[in-house]
């Protein structure tokens, strides 16, 4: 019998839609008849009891903010009816919890490349990095000539990464474009650097050089274009040998403690935090048991359900740390005269998604239920292995860059209604709804939706572990096959 409805949590006093519920059906709920009043869209909820102004929202066992109407039972209740709870910065407690995960290490490997330093690539790809966006035409000119030329035999891709930033920059924007752009040069996936300079630019060769710090010569090299008489002729000169190195690397077995995967979302539906969501807490924490590492960004959308994660911090440092991440980001959106819970999108409210704290407590799922180990603030590259939380905005590219940046080899993308986007990373789209990876599947790697379609989440979670493992030892998923790769770095300040 197909399910027509899903309550997540037993104190919830909302209900899932399935699939869309006609008006004089009716739905038994924990030994409840319920007529339902009007017809309900798939992912969006149903109200299990009589709702009067004021009374608490309650999804996954937790509120997402108040009625500010009189609803009755089984009714659609939806944006047009709930108002966030959320207000400014807040006081926190430390009140750790145990974790427990019970999961076996399994001894599993993938196919990367072992860089000199020690590090692990799951690709082989040459890239022109400019330091300032005045030289992103010299760049990607560089670029398409070398794929030109080699065919791109013996690496996986040649790609030039333009961006507007690099000069007219004061303060953290500065910093953020320097810490950005050293992250992608001393990125593992890459088997070689160009990177390409003006020379009057703000972000100065030289400077940014000695800010990337150590590196293979072998590997990455800089050019400064106003130094030389042909600028097309000298960088290619410098990429074959670069090239010549680089396409020697071959692939060997490397443990799956050392991957490294970016948890996001985008486009979020009323599906998101029963499907793809939980689906990437699963394998966060089977990655986690077997060594690995994990990343949670978008601090906006752990507002509402950010208490779950400093309470999972491992020791009162991290809840600091934690405490500063989320505040620190609603003071950057009280700064701007802007609500902190401005959010959900115009697309989330169409596939369901009412409040922020519905959003945070979908979104936070990502992360299963293993310890905080680490926090990192924007720009900055990983130190320690586990659940590792990012300072960065729910902006898709610029979130995702991030997670790229600080480390990990790939992007988990859950997504509702569709993106085909991709950062310099392979950027997978789980969709969270079966209708979306039928309609795009030039978009969508993986299908979610199974599991409100009888398919248990353990076997998904297996069938996800196995396409994983495929992945991070050379298969392309499609925004590489379609070649969609872009960066977007964070801006605040003024541009001069």
């Amino acid at each position: 019998m197909e399910t027509k409805y899903l309550k997540i949590n037993p104190a919830d006093n909302v209900a899932v839609a399935i699939s869309e519920l006609k008006a004089g059906e009716e739905i038994v709920v924990d030994g409840v008849n319920i007529v339902v009043k009007e017809n309900i869209p798939a992912g969006h909820k149903i109200t299990l009891k009589d709702f009067a102004e004021g009374d608490q929202v309650i999804k996954y066992g937790y509120p997402i903010g108040h009625a500010i109407v009189a609803v009755g039972q089984g009714q659609w209740i939806n944006e047009n009816q709930i108002k966030t709870n959320l207000a400014g910065l807040l006081d926190y407690t430390y009140n750790p919890v145990n974790v427990e995960l019970g999961i076996a290490n399994a001894n599993r490997t993938f196919k990367g490349y072992r860089r000199k330093n020690g590090d692990v690539g799951i690709r082989n790809e040459i890239w022109i990095i400019p330091t300032v966006g005045c030289v992103n035409g010299i760049a990607n000119q560089l670029a398409e000539k070398l794929r030109e030329e080699t065919g791109c035999k013996g690496v996986d891709a040649i790609v030039s990464y333009p961006h507007n930033y690099g000069c007219s920059q004061l303060g953290d924007d500065h910093e953020n474009t320097k810490k950005i752009l050293r992250d992608m040069v001393l990125h593992p996936n890459a088997g070689a650097v160009l990177v390409v300079s003006l020379g009057c630019e703000n972000n100065q060769p030289e400077v940014f050089k000695e800010f990337v710090g150590e590196v293979d010569p072998e590997r990455v090299q800089y050019m400064t274009t106003q130094k030389v008489e042909d600028e097309i002729a000298e960088g290619m000169k410098i990429l074959r040998k670069l090239y010549e190195v680089a396409s020697k690397d071959v692939r060997e077995d490397i443990p799956l403690s050392e991957l490294r995967v970016g948890l996001k979302c985008g486009g979020s539906d009323g599906f998101s935090g029963i499907t793809a969501n939980p689906l990437l807490g699963m394998f966060s924490d089977y990655l986690i048991a077997q060594g690995g590492t994990s990343v949670l960004t978008e601090v906006p959308e752990m507002f509402g359900a950010e208490t779950i994660l400093m309470n999972r911090c491992k020791n009162k440092e991290l809840f600091e740390q934690t405490v500063h991440l989320v505040n620190d980001f609603k003071s950057y959106f009280l700064s701007h005269g802007e609500p902190v819970g401005e959010n959900p999108s115009p697309g989330n409210k169409a596939g369901g998604i009412s409040t922020l704290e519905e959003k945070a407590l979908g979104c936070t799922q990502k992360c299963g239920k293993s310890y905080v180990m680490g926090v990192m603030p924007y720009g900055e590259r990983l130190k320690v292995k586990g659940l590792n939380l990012l300072s960065a905005p729910g902006n898709d590219l610029v979130a995702s860059t991030a997670l790229a940046s600080c480390g990990c080899h790939m992007v988990l993308f859950t997504t509702g209604r569709g993106t085909p986007f991709g950062t310099y990373v392979p950027t997978m789209k789980i969709s969270t709804n079966s209708n979306l990876a039928k309609n795009k599947p030039t978009w969508i790697d993986f299908n979610a939706g199974v599991i409100v379609e009888n398919e248990p989440m353990e076997e998904t979670c297996k069938r996800f572990i196995e396409y994983i493992i495929k992945v991070a030892s050379g298969e392309l998923v499609n925004n590489e096959k379609k070649g969609y790769r872009e960066i977007a770095i964070f801006k605040n300040g003024v541009t001069l």
